[in-house]
């Protein structure tokens, strides 16, 4: 697939607008793995510093925050996304949640009840592993919702993301993108090696029977949730080493965009460094 030619927006050229990237492409950025690990390693230094400037808001008083959503199939690297990119970050600014199958509890409530308890606070970067978004994708699937039902899931979704929006969380909502014959290749790995059976789930295969069906899912979930506040965005994930570049890189871009800035002392810093200087140590 030919790149973009977007300059240096890896959103722009990322952001979902109709046909999906090929899963093995690299529409922007780095085409190779030597140079896509060296611009990783860059891409954790300017990262590290927004993340840094964000919680130090956040601490003076600032209101915004980030939330990350990473969707995908099984195998496509939510959790090797959230190891390899956020642990380039403080962990002391990250607010991670794994959604799965809701409990018992958590189906006398509202959906959305359980996604409102992980939002981050202000300063943080939170990071999404599945999302509300499955409260639409697995009950689709499975004929548990009508059509009926999934426009008013629709609906309420948008508005909670708007109300996201408004309260100063930015959204940053990526799919990542893998081929069935990359998954293949995943699921027998976890099966040989026995260091990655605590990976596999026998239920992944009645997912993967039903690929077309959740493609579809997903294309509808574009279509009806990509917004200006919260738009999605299609990360090739057939190559790790291309997905967690792309994904440091949205959140780059969307950091330096907040520009998030470090608050000013309640002090006299002068005064202070003079004080110190007369303060000894007791014995």
């Amino acid at each position: 697939m030919a790149k973009k030619d977007t300059g240096s927006r890896v959103r722009d050229a990322l952001r979902i607008d109709g046909e999906l990237p090929d899963p093995g492409s690299t529409p922007v950025g780095p085409g190779k793995k030597p140079k896509a690990l060296a611009k990783l390693g860059d891409a954790g230094e300017r990262l590290s510093g927004l993340q840094e400037a964000l919680y130090a808001e956040g601490v003076g008083g600032g209101t915004r925050s980030v939330l990350l959503v990473l969707q995908g199939m099984d195998t496509s690297g939510k959790g090797g996304t959230v190891s390899h990119v956020l642990g380039l970050v403080n962990p002391m600014g990250v607010r991670y949640a794994g959604f799965k199958a809701p409990t018992a509890a958590e189906r006398r409530h509202h959906y959305l009840w359980r996604i409102r308890k992980q939002l981050p606070g202000a300063g943080r970067i939170g990071v999404f592993d599945r999302s509300h978004y499955e409260d639409i994708l697995v009950p689709r699937v499975t004929g548990l919702l009508t059509a009926a039902e999934r426009r008013r899931r629709y609906t309420e979704i948008n508005a909670f993301e708007r109300e996201l929006a408004d309260a100063g969380t930015t959204v940053v909502k990526v799919f990542l993108h893998i081929s069935p014959e990359e998954q293949l290749k995943r699921l027998k790995a976890r099966l040989v090696t026995p260091e990655k059976h605590w990976k596999y789930n026998p239920g992944d295969l009645e997912a993967r029977s039903q690929w077309p069906a959740y493609q579809q899912a997903y294309a509808d979930i574009f279509k009806k949730t990509s917004t200006g506040n919260a738009p999605w965005y299609a990360v090739p994930a057939d190559h790790k080493w291309y997905r967690n570049w792309a994904v440091a890189e949205l959140l780059i871009e969307t950091l330096a965009d907040l520009d998030p800035r470090f608050p000013e002392p309640g002090f006299d810093v002068d005064a202070e460094l003079a004080k110190l200087k007369g303060v000894g140590v007791s014995s």
